[in-house]
């Protein structure tokens, strides 16, 4: 599988990664050919990225009905 194909192993490592193309596109080091391969790959990483922190709020709101309670009022009294 080509790394244009490859799916990430983590959020974490598709983010770093699409820093990394960001920055060689900003450089202009790249041809032409090499910044619409960059491109491509970059938009899969962002669709990556945006589905699995949607996946995360997901699970936090289901977490978050009813299950959790309001803090206490912890304010000193003056």
């Amino acid at each position: 599988m080509s790394k244009s194909a490859a799916t990430p192993k983590s959020f974490e490592s598709a983010l770093n990664e699409l820093e990394g193309i960001v920055e060689q596109l900003e450089g202009n080091a790249v041809s032409l050919e090499q910044a619409l391969e960059h491109y491509h790959r970059g938009v899969g990483l962002l669709k990556y990225c945006q589905e699995t922190l949607n996946k995360a709020d997901e699970k936090v709101r289901i977490l978050e009905q009813g299950s959790l309670l309001p803090l206490p009022n912890t304010e000193p009294r003056g």
